[in-house]
């Protein structure tokens, strides 16, 4: 009888060690939630860059993908040479953000069947940053013929936040119909339009202000940027 009781207890133990290693996977039974990053082929890649390094920098986990044209953009602005396999773009991404304690995992972007192509899987919203004006104009219409459509697509219906950050100039008429579209769906558009009052010094400092906030737009706290103290 004790030895039935044992057996017992140890497969229920196995049981939830088993169930919350899963959980683990899949971004709960933790007090950090997931997010997905997209970056398209906007110029803006340094704004991505320091977006990824802060959430990953406080253990988020980050769910990235990046557009066909977004790969041009990283590899001008950045210098990143990712590869085109997907399996060897993680490894390269998670080499460069190796000292982060948060977790990357990428998906390319015609990949349909990636996790955040679902509604189930647990992300607590959604950047596109740098946001061109063709992915404004796929989110506002509802077109997904890539895995950053049908992500944002996800996100709004799912009631979740999408934070796009677009980097054009000038506006012509159809972006700022786009634009006005997304912000009655609901969306926070935050347009890479850095403030001189906190006195930057360096390209960083204006960085960090727009990253900033769009973390704010999230409801994440940061310190990238000095607030408005008033006069």
């Amino acid at each position: 009888a004790w030895f039935l009781l044992a057996l017992h207890w140890r497969i229920l133990y196995i049981k939830l060690t088993c169930s919350e290693a899963f959980e683990k996977r899949q971004g709960r039974g933790t007090n950090l939630p997931a997010y997905t990053v997209a970056i398209t082929g906007a110029s803006g890649a340094p704004y991505a860059n320091r977006l990824l390094a802060f959430l990953l920098g406080k253990g988020y986990r980050v769910y990235l993908t990046i557009s066909e044209a977004g790969m041009l953009v990283v590899k001008d602005e950045l210098g990143w040479e990712i590869p085109g396999e997907e399996e060897e773009a993680a490894l390269y991404l998670r080499e460069r953000f190796k000292n982060c304690k948060g977790e990357l995992f990428y998906y390319h972007s015609r990949r349909l069947t990636a996790p955040i192509a679902s509604g189930t899987v647990p992300v607590a919203g959604m950047f596109v940053v740098p946001c061109s004006m063709s992915t404004a104009a796929a989110i506002a219409t509802g077109r997904h013929d890539n895995l950053i459509g049908r992500a944002a697509d996800v996100t709004l219906k799912e009631g979740r936040t999408l934070v796009v950050v677009p980097r054009e100039t000038p506006f012509n008429e159809v972006h700022l119909r786009n634009l006005l579209r997304l912000v009655r769906m609901g969306v926070k558009v935050v347009p890479a339009m850095p403030a001189f009052y906190n006195r930057p010094r360096s390209v960083e400092d204006m960085v960090d202000f727009v990253v900033g906030r769009a973390l704010d737009q999230m409801g994440i706290v940061h310190d990238l940027y000095r607030p408005w103290q008033g006069t």
